[in-house]
């Protein structure tokens, strides 16, 4: 599987120079635990970036190398050309990131926080912005709040506030999803096709995978620290995804027939259904193939539908071990 991601991979149409190049990366903490391994991805400007993997894969610890919040042993990391250790200063200043963990001022109150956050970048001070944002994430009417009276979800909407409030150009949302609400995520969203067509670049770890499927332009997986595919989704869904054809029959029937045994037919329980899992590149061909023996089985069918896999059932079967 390792070595026909890498092939995808390679055949990706994009050509562009890169606003985030990370090259030759790794990372331990002590002996024997290896985090990062020989991690090559380049981001491209103005697309989402969605990179997938389990618990522990390594996801966080890469964004925080990426970012400068990691010491990277060994490796290289340029952000829009400058180098995150050498050039800290100028490409940190690019980045925005919204962690996993709430980390805030408690005691601060919603405006002067994210104010405060602007200034720390060496922005002026810019009201007008700031007010922009508060209200893109429905917290102008907190903008007076102390942190500490605010609810999990809108503590959440302030942390990403932060990140966008000294405009950078690359915004890393890690996790944003985790334990908020249902209107949040929608206006997450919403925010983030709007910093797409200003030009700014997103990446995201996330665990809700159909909103990966639904939002990003590529997907990169990683596990055990290894980055094993990055891939244009359209073209993962077409080179990965498998089919499924579903098969009402007219009359029950338990056992499949030896005929159709080359077609791997699966029965249920009922004998009401049997499926049939193709891939995607011939499956004219094979569906036809399939109905003709159906027929010449003397197999009558009531109804048939058929389904593509999702980007979840691609991530799973990539990662199993």
């Amino acid at each position: 599987m390792i070595v026909l991601a890498m092939t995808i991979a390679a055949n990706s149409p994009r050509r562009m120079t890169p606003i985030i190049s990370v090259h030759d990366l790794s990372k331990s903490y002590g002996p024997g635990t290896k985090a990062l391994d020989r991690i090559n991805l380049d981001i491209q400007p103005g697309e989402i970036f969605a990179l997938l993997g389990p618990n522990g894969a390594g996801k966080t610890t890469l964004i925080g190398a990426i970012c400068g919040l990691v010491r990277i042993e060994p490796g290289h990391v340029k952000v829009a050309g400058f180098d995150i250790v050498a050039d800290y200063r100028a490409a940190r200043k690019l980045i925005g990131l919204v962690p996993q963990e709430l980390t805030t001022d408690a005691f601060e109150t919603v405006w002067a926080t994210v104010s405060f956050s602007r200034g720390l970048f060496g922005k002026s001070a810019s009201p007008a912005h700031v007010e922009k944002v508060l209200k893109a994430l429905s917290l102008w009417d907190k903008k007076d709040a102390r942190i500490r009276t605010l609810s999990g979800g809108m503590k959440r909407r302030v942390m990403i506030a932060k990140a966008l409030a000294h405009e950078p150009r690359v915004l890393f949302l890690d996790e944003p999803s985790a334990g908020v609400d249902v209107a949040l995520r929608k206006d997450m969203w919403a925010m983030v096709h709007r910093l797409r067509t200003q030009g700014v670049t997103i990446v995201l770890t996330t665990h809700y995978i159909e909103e990966a499927q639904e939002m990003a332009d590529r997907v990169g997986v990683i596990r055990h620290g290894e980055i094993i595919l990055v891939e244009e989704k359209n073209t993962l869904m077409r080179e990965l995804g498998k089919k499924k054809l579903t098969m009402q029959l007219h009359d029950p029937l338990a056992t499949i027939p030896a005929g159709l045994a080359a077609h791997n037919l699966s029965a249920s329980a009922d004998g009401t259904e049997w499926t049939y899992v193709y891939e995607p590149h011939g499956s004219q061909d094979a569906v036809s193939h399939l109905l003709d023996d159906l027929h010449g089985q003397g197999i009558r069918l009531k109804d048939l539908h058929t389904t593509q896999s999702s980007l979840e059932d691609i991530f799973v079967s990539l990662v199993k071990e």
